[in-house]
């Protein structure tokens, strides 16, 4: 894990391995064939910008959505129901159908944080992994529910091998742009794309811009940036110059793709803070919290203060909502 001034990333392998049951593949793989919808394609349109000032209460946890103890407890614990369930998936991994499907059951959305540990950009840009990339896009459009995907996340940090060290921004934008087009052809319109990058505050000096794919491929904008004990401890100070960058070039809506509080004293004002923020911005549809003890604890129940704090702002009318009625 590197801790960036209130920035936390971890090595995706392993955040992956807490998140769900990955049934990996080697390879390029076909995705196990969904029975052929009847239906018309999902419209995920009203998802991208919800009625009425709702805000998303997301959550990352250990085995969901394959499994649902750990989303249940959370439950518990804050009060209310997360409404977008976020896992990670290798690229070569088959599209997880049942975990899209029971987090849809649930009454939250899925997120797919797809990890291309193994294909270098250059090499999905160049269509060599569409027959596996095609497979997937048709099990998507097959199962038609809504799920948001964000393809190579924190891309311009240098921890991932799609990262700094490794690739280019161009090379990045192709990929991406080609990831996306390939769902186009296949018509799996069922998709939220999402382009999430690193906080900024602090980065090594990557300007986002470059990153871009444009706004005909991408509906949100997901920043990750945790509250570290000895980072920033304000909303405005871990995202805004995040926020400022972004918004030189698109007004696409913002979301908080990954973000928790490290355990300490400071962790119950964290946590109202992160509400607060979310809450004070239009153009921010909510948050994902990551739910593990991994590297440190970013639990929400990680004391009783802070299961109290979380909880109490949670209650709000705005935060939380059935996905499936937006």
């Amino acid at each position: 894990m590197l801790l960036l001034a209130g920035c936390a990333t971890f090595s995706g392998k392993g955040r992956a391995e807490y998140a769900h049951a990955r049934g990996a593949v080697a390879g390029p793989s076909l995705a196990a064939a969904e029975p052929a919808a009847t239906e018309p394609p999902y419209d995920v349109r009203p998802l991208l910008r919800p009625s009425g000032g709702k805000k998303f209460l997301g959550l990352a946890a250990n085995g969901a959505p394959a499994a649902m103890t750990g989303v249940e407890a959370f439950a518990r614990t804050a009060g209310k129901k997360p409404d977008l369930i976020e896992f990670y998936s290798a690229w070569g991994d088959r599209y997880e159908a049942p975990s899209v499907r029971n987090a849809w059951k649930y009454g939250a959305l899925a997120y797919i944080a797809w990890e291309p540990f193994d294909r270098s950009l250059k090499t999905i840009a160049s269509g060599k992994d569409d027959t596996y990339l095609r497979g997937y896009a048709r099990s998507v459009k097959e199962l038609n529910l809504p799920v948001a995907i964000s393809f190579a996340h924190e891309m311009n940090g240098f921890w991932y091998p799609w990262g700094t060290r490794k690739s280019t921004a161009a090379q990045f934008v192709a990929a991406y742009r080609h990831v996306h087009d390939v769902f186009e052809q296949e018509g799996a319109t069922q998709v939220i794309w999402v382009w999430s990058p690193n906080v900024v505050n602090p980065m090594p000096d990557v300007r986002l811009k470059a990153y871009w794919p444009g706004d005909d491929y991408v509906d949100w904008v997901g920043v990750v940036g945790y509250y570290a004990q000895h980072g920033p401890a304000r909303f405005d100070a871990l995202y805004g110059p995040t926020f400022d960058e972004v918004r030189a070039f698109t007004r696409r809506p913002l979301i908080i793709a990954e973000t928790a509080a490290e355990a300490g004293p400071r962790k119950p004002a964290d946590i109202t803070d992160l509400f607060r923020g979310v809450a004070a911005h239009d153009d921010v549809l909510g948050f994902v919290w990551f739910d593990f003890d991994k590297e440190a604890d970013w639990r929400v129940n990680s004391g009783p203060a802070s299961a109290e704090t979380f909880r109490r702002n949670a209650a709000g009318p705005r935060f939380g909502f059935d996905v499936t009625k937006p």
